[in-house]
């Protein structure tokens, strides 16, 4: 990290602080009011949540604003997850006594439809102390700070990287500290990087690396990359309109990634069809989406995986009479990008309040 450029900027905040005390004052008091509300959901408290009590928990996140309808987007995270499954693991990340590392890789691994975001704003408003707030605003601060090996995608967040975000937060930290700030939480943190560390905040700005899914990989980061994609997928095709799910049975012997649906009037429902491939056997890709096509109401497959994946399966399909002509592809990095600007938009027209929650 460039220190002396964190300097820099932390000198020009705490300047722009005394000059603007009372916003300081605001924030402050926001803060503590964030974490005073977070800590107050105890563990006994997590494992009791009914629906509601997930939805008051989950709404008030920042990372929430990029859904119009939280109602649902909170209902989906109770249905494909479970409300015991939910409650359990969010306390054993919340309050778990193994180390971060082991908590954050086992909630991705068992909870579906949260990602990196809404995790680590959970765990930044719980423990404010102890972690980062990770999401695109942390990432763009960080690489103009000269941070090395960021995880630019999510699925590259794995529960060891995020301790080492965590601990060059706490970097930033001892810095506001010595500069004489009152509040150096990781959550203060946050607040300096969205006043002071934007200054590269647009796509076109940032690097775009290659989605890589060929190197070897262990398990777990396997997990992510799969699990990451495929809700990538159903997010995009619900913010495209359609009725998305995911590890869905459309066809016997068939369960697929993830499907966009839609009825047309009373004619009835076209679906199509995501298949993830991250590793394994190419043939069971194309014999799952073979099977899906028993589905009459299934009019598109698209298999995903990086650029070198996807030549290994045009190559193999055409084995495959039934399937080469109507099999498509789909780039992970291209989804990634895609599910990026699109959260943009979002998060941009739901701040606008032009649909009330609950409508």
């Amino acid at each position: 990290m460039n220190q002396d450029l964190l300097k820099r900027h932390v000198s020009e905040y705490f300047r722009y602080i005394k000059k603007n005390s009372q916003e300081y004052k605001r924030d402050m008091k926001e803060r503590n009011d964030i974490v005073e509300y977070y800590q107050q959901w105890e563990l006994e408290k997590l494992l009791s949540m009914n629906d509601e009590d997930v939805y008051n928990y989950l709404s008030e996140l920042w990372a929430m604003r990029i859904w119009g309808n939280k109602r649902y987007a909170v209902d989906k995270i109770i249905e494909e997850n479970g409300l015991n499954n939910f409650r359990r693991n969010l306390g054993e990340l919340v309050y778990g006594k193994k180390d971060i590392v082991e908590r954050w890789d086992y909630f991705r691994e068992n909870i579906k439809g949260m990602g990196p975001a809404m995790i680590s704003e959970i765990l930044c408003k719980s423990q404010p102390n102890e972690y980062i707030l990770w999401n695109r605003r942390a990432y763009v601060a960080l690489n103009y700070l000269k941070v090395a090996d960021l995880p630019r995608y999510d699925y590259q967040l794995t529960g060891k990287i995020y301790k080492k975000l965590c601990a060059v937060a706490k970097l930033i930290a001892d810095e506001l500290k010595k500069q004489g700030f009152d509040d150096t939480s990781l959550l203060a943190v946050d607040y300096f990087i969205w006043h002071e560390l934007q200054v590269e905040d647009n796509l076109s700005k940032i690097p775009k690396k290659k989605v890589n899914t060929t190197k070897k990989e262990s398990t777990d980061e396997t997990r992510f990359i799969h699990n990451d994609i495929r809700d990538k997928i159903r997010n995009i095709g619900e913010w495209l309109g359609f009725k998305a799910s995911i590890e869905q049975k459309v066809s016997q012997g068939s369960v697929v990634d993830t499907i966009w649906e839609a009825t047309i009037g009373n004619m009835g429902r076209i679906i199509y069809v995501f298949e993830v491939q991250t590793k394994g056997s190419i043939d069971s890709l194309l014999l799952n989406l073979l099977k899906s096509l028993n589905n009459p109401a299934v009019q598109g497959v698209v298999a995903v995986s990086d650029r070198s994946q996807i030549e290994k399966i045009k190559a193999q399909v055409n084995d495959v009479k039934d399937l080469k002509d109507k099999l498509k592809y789909w780039d992970v990095e291209e989804i990634s990008r895609i599910h990026e600007h699109l959260e943009l938009v979002n998060a941009s027209i739901n701040e606008l309040g032009l649909v009330p929650q609950g409508f």
